[in-house]
């Protein structure tokens, strides 16, 4: 490798003493599948191995915990029949908020259906349905007749390439229209970029400046118009296709330009790749070169426009998607369809809670007067359960479709959102797949564990403004940095190598989940729920109030017992093998 290369590429995210990073993952053993109730949380791929350690007996059957299921027993309903009560056609607020329901069907019951995000997709759940068995349909003729004439039966699957190649032409041809062309000019651009400056330092800078500008000049410009070239070209606006507006969701396709480009510059300065098989995890097929006869055009645009990820991903690297073209991993039938029964599980919890918590057209119509500070605060508790599953939706359902295809993506949504206590844990568990390609194209060349605050913070900035170019979702960004630095400092200062076979030290831990799920909770609200106004009206109920103080110490101590249950359930999957760092 030439020595004025800079930056290094990730390999091993622990530090030298063999601990995980602040942005590790975790590590399953492969003989060791969950069990029990750990089973509820979804398998993932192994990342990094930890050294087996004895582990403390259970305490799910000790007075303590028993005092927490009885506390559990009348907290949870309650907090379901908060929001359900003011959902009531009775409550005086309903006329406040009625016009933005639509009928359902779930037992004459109306659905909140208010969400833009997630009505897109609801509505159109049974036409993707259909295309992916087409897809499937189609793979599967495919796939016979190109084995049919072949003279042996090869090991890879490369053969299937000019079939997602043709599959992503007539796919984004349906949805894009014509403005099929400005994503293949923008796609050849990034390729000429990274071919031309090839390993040279140069080619990362000038990578980032073109991919940053391309999301400011999509958001500016709206996706362009052909008539604004050149008043000939007004013909081409015609056909737009079945969802025109493709610059929205084109921030997923620039960070797959960036996998590209990135990727091959690694590569190009490597001491030579290592071959994988099929046996290889999800880490080694990220970290390891491909050769550079593979960084070709054509594999290129067959990973940016892969039909399944394209929408929404999961975030796929292109050595990753390269290597189980390269090296085909099984993925059993069986793991498919419990899949499946997860995603239809997820889909059947979103839908009652829809039909019977219009939380989000209270939310959008701010008919929150009157509410006491125990309701405003189950207004946005619920909000942000519905933000977290009309995300793994969406998720779930494109990544079961790669995995019918043969590709395995990684998960994106580890832990259920009410599942963490850490704020680092939390986003190593949501969006996944984007916490893993920022590990490895921002935070590692950043520095990594050398500058935690300083990446930390550059790194949110970034993801704030890759989401929406708003100051909303920027102070989002901001606001996680800086709740992110106490969890920090009270690993310092308490760790638990040192203190942790005091019995205190978990109850200590505890609180602090509490503070966390406090803070998380706070910037969440104001970046994707109710923005910084509402959550200051909100403040200003809960903390100005004797009503409201009352409340935030019986929330809290109901927090605590929901965090010691996290820390159980926790060790519960340590003691069967598996370790997760969310």
């Amino acid at each position: 490798m030439p020595k004025d290369i800079v930056i290094d590429m990730p390999t091993d995210m622990r530090n030298q003493e063999g601990h995980f990073s602040t942005f590790d993952l975790d590590y399953t053993p492969p003989n060791l599948k969950p069990r029990g109730i750990t089973s509820l949380t979804v398998d993932i791929s192994a990342s990094s191995r930890v050294t087996n350690e004895p582990r403390p007996p259970p305490r799910w059957k000790t007075s303590e915990f028993i005092f927490y299921y009885v506390v559990a027993l009348f907290a949870i309903p309650f907090m379901v029949w908060v929001p359900v009560h003011l959902s009531s056609p009775s409550h005086p607020n309903y006329p406040y908020y009625h016009h933005r329901l639509s009928p359902g069907w779930m037992f004459g019951r109306e659905v909140d259906n208010s969400d833009t995000q997630y009505r897109s997709f609801r509505n159109n759940i049974l036409s993707l349905s259909f295309l992916v068995l087409i897809f499937i349909a189609l793979k599967y003729m495919y796939t016979r007749s190109a084995l049919r004439s072949a003279l042996s039966i090869p090991s890879d699957k490369l053969y299937l390439i000019p079939f997602f190649l043709a599959f992503s032409a007539l796919y984004l041809t349906g949805l894009h229209g014509t403005s099929v062309f400005k994503i293949v000019f923008i796609l050849t651009a990034n390729y000429w970029i990274a071919k031309t400056s090839r390993g040279l330092r140069i080619g990362p800078l000038l990578t980032w400046i073109f991919n940053v500008l391309i999301l400011f000049a999509n958001e500016t410009y709206g996706g362009y118009q052909y008539a604004s070239f050149h008043p000939s070209l007004e013909v081409l606006d015609a056909f737009q296709g079945v969802y025109p507006r493709w610059h929205i969701s084109f921030n997923i396709t620039m960070l797959r330009l960036m996998s590209f480009n990135m990727d091959y510059y690694w590569a190009y300065n490597s001491q030579g790749g290592e071959n994988l098989n099929s046996a290889s995890t999800e880490k080694q097929r990220a970290n390891t070169p491909l050769p550079l006869e593979d960084y070709t055009y054509r594999n290129y645009i067959t990973y940016v426009l892969y039909p399944p990820l394209y929408i929404a991903g999961p975030i796929l690297t292109f050595n990753n998607f390269m290597w189980q073209l390269r090296c085909p991993i099984d993925i059993p039938i069986r793991v498919q369809s419990r899949y499946l029964v997860r995603v239809l599980v997820s889909l059947l919890t979103m839908e009652s809670i829809l039909h019977y918590m219009y939380v989000v057209a209270i939310k959008d119509t701010k008919a929150w007067q009157g509410y006491t500070p125990l309701e405003l605060s189950m207004i946005g508790f619920w909000n942000l359960v519905i933000v977290w599953l009309k995300l793994l939706l969406p998720w779930r359902f494109f990544r079961l479709w790669s995995l019918a295809s043969g590709i395995d993506p990684p998960e994106n949504m580890v832990r259920c959102a009410v599942n963490n206590y850490s704020t680092l844990g939390f986003w190593r568990s949501w969006h996944r797949s984007y916490n893993l390609w920022i590990v490895r194209y921002i935070y590692i060349p950043l520095g990594g564990t050398k500058n935690v605050a300083l990446a930390t913070a550059l790194i949110f900035s970034f993801v704030a403004l890759w989401h929406d170019l708003s100051f909303r979702l920027l102070a989002w960004g901001w606001l996680v940095s800086l709740f992110i630095l106490p969890e920090l400092l009270a690993r310092y200062l308490l760790p638990q190598t040192k203190y942790g076979q005091f019995p205190w030290y978990r109850h200590v831990c505890a609180i602090g989940g509490v503070l966390n799920l406090s803070m998380m909770t706070s910037a969440n609200l104001v970046g994707f729920v109710i923005g910084t106004d509402g959550v200051m009206y909100m403040a200003s109920q809960m903390a100005g109030t004797w009503q409201g103080f009352r409340f935030l110490l019986a929330a809290s101590c109901v927090i605590f017992v929901g965090v010691q249950l996290m820390f159980e359930y926790r060790e519960e999957e340590m003691r069967r093998g598996v370790y997760r760092r969310c």
